[in-house]
């Protein structure tokens, strides 16, 4: 079986080096690999560490391509590897991201013994070991401050929604289309519920693990946290089959914080109290769990607190979508793998 790891990036000349080292330490056999870098118009050295790559291992990977993405978005950038790759198998990487030696060979070993769509789970690191990244790690870790989604932590192999860093066969593309590219954020979600639509079914195996960093800052993470929020406002309108009940508890909260708010304002303030007393003690609870058996830092007292600022920005940012929804979704037509991606996209 040949494989085609694909890589999408945007300015990302910081942590693209530790990517592609982890590609090159690939256990599979490199002359079996093809690499498809993507390269959404950067505007840092992200090409030049593309080429510089292809250029140094050409004859080492069955095949290394260096592909434009000018629409800049990153479903335009995936399906313009989905048009590149020439092998059976297309893996799809982040570049913010970190993959162990035996990833492909753990998804080549599952997909060869008859799945079609394989992935597996995508625990959190930080790009630098500081107290501070360490107590924002736990924070993002933490079910209460990210999600319960099951590809974040171990587990058993089992038939699923929706992971990162999938493997697809070919014929899921051929049959089911590419990503629909006037998604952000979400563009995952609505492919993989299209896939499931299909027949198709999504296998996590325990072996296959790869890492995701977190945002470097706490102003960064609750920006990509908005951003998230946004784009499952948006999808609302859209695709609202492709999202679970868990994507709309932030909104919840802050719609609770809102309406117990006015109510204060108009003399009943026990819901308010009521809230805010739930809310405060399961964070703290929460946070104490979040640190059990792990190494403690002085920072770790802010959980609580940075609990609450993710999961308002997170609530913001689905608010902002909801409101802006009816009138993006007269602009987006949003058939399957349509080049929908002329305009200027948004900054994610």
């Amino acid at each position: 079986m040949k494989v085609s790891v694909g890589i999408v990036a945007y300015n990302e000349e910081k942590n693209l080096p530790k990517i592609l080292e982890d590609v090159g330490k690939q256990t599979f056999p490199h002359d079996q690999m093809e690499v498809v870098l993507v390269d959404s118009r950067s505007e840092d050295g992200t090409r030049g560490l593309m080429q510089k790559f292809a250029e140094e291992h050409k004859e080492e990977f069955f095949s290394i391509q260096v592909v434009d993405n000018p629409e800049r978005r990153q479903s335009c950038g995936w399906n313009h590897a989905i048009r590149s790759f020439t092998t059976e198998v297309l893996i799809r990487v982040d570049a913010h991201s970190s993959i162990p030696p035996e990833f492909v060979a753990e998804n080549a070993a599952a997909l060869e013994e008859g799945e079609m769509v394989t992935g597996g789970v995508r625990p959190n690191i930080v790009e630098e070991d500081s107290p501070w990244q360490q107590v924002l790690l736990t924070a993002e870790s933490s079910m209460f401050g990210s999600s319960a989604a099951g590809f974040r932590r171990e587990g058993k192999k089992a038939y699923v929604k929706s992971f990162f860093h999938g493997a697809y066969r070919r014929e899921v593309f051929e049959k089911a289309g590419m990503f629909r590219e006037d998604l952000g954020r979400t563009e995952d979600n609505e492919f993989h519920y299209r896939l499931r639509q299909k027949g198709f079914r999504l296998c996590m195996v325990p072996g296959i693990i790869s890492y995701q960093m977190i945002r470097p800052d706490l102003g960064k993470m609750c920006r990509q946290k908005f951003a998230n929020g946004y784009w499952i406002g948006l999808t609302v309108g859209v695709c609202p089959g492709c999202l679970s009940l868990y994507h709309f508890v932030p909104f919840a909260f802050l719609c609770g914080i809102l309406l117990t708010t006015l109510l204060a304002v108009l003399s009943h303030p026990q819901l308010a109290v009521l809230m805010w007393s739930l809310y405060w003690l399961l964070a703290a609870g929460m946070a104490v769990l979040a640190v059990r058996g792990q190494k403690k830092y002085l920072g770790h007292l802010l959980l609580p607190l940075l609990f609450f600022l993710l999961h308002v920005s997170y609530g913001a940012g689905t608010l902002a979508g909801l409101a802006k929804m009816p009138f993006w979704r007269r602009k987006h037509t949003g058939t399957a793998g349509s080049l929908a991606c002329g305009d200027q996209p948004e900054k994610e």
